[in-house]
């Protein structure tokens, strides 16, 4: 499996990475949403773990250019955010899914197929 990281703060970057490493066979990271239609375009992951807010383009924005382009793209919205309207408007952008960052855990739930689990 392939994943790419949109994740502004660095430190952040890193626990995302850090949780999803051992299931991944590639990573991918960029530090902000101008470069995230690029950086899947060229490595297309079968995942993107974005965050919301970032400096020059927002995570909601990224979705939305990644999804137009490429409609089968797995999008998980990444945040510190996890109220209604948040989650409303991942769901809008065509968010497959949605963590909220103090459960990173959920992501290897997430990542890893069910019947693939009992192998971890």
């Amino acid at each position: 499996m392939t994943i790419l990281i949109v994740e502004d703060n660095p430190l952040m970057r890193e626990m995302i990475r850090e949780t999803v490493n051992d299931i991944a066979d590639a990573i991918t990271e960029c530090a902000d949403g101008d470069e995230a239609f690029a950086a899947y375009q060229t490595n297309l992951p079968d995942w993107v773990l974005m965050d919301i807010q970032m400096p020059r383009v927002d995570g909601f924005t990224a979705s939305r250019q990644i999804k137009a382009a490429y409609p089968d793209a797995n999008i998980c919205i990444v945040t510190d955010y996890g109220d209604v309207r948040t989650r409303a408007a991942a769901t809008e952008v065509g968010a497959t899914a949605f963590v909220v960052k103090e459960n990173l855990e959920e992501l290897r739930t997430l990542l890893v197929p069910a019947e693939d689990r009992s192998c971890q």
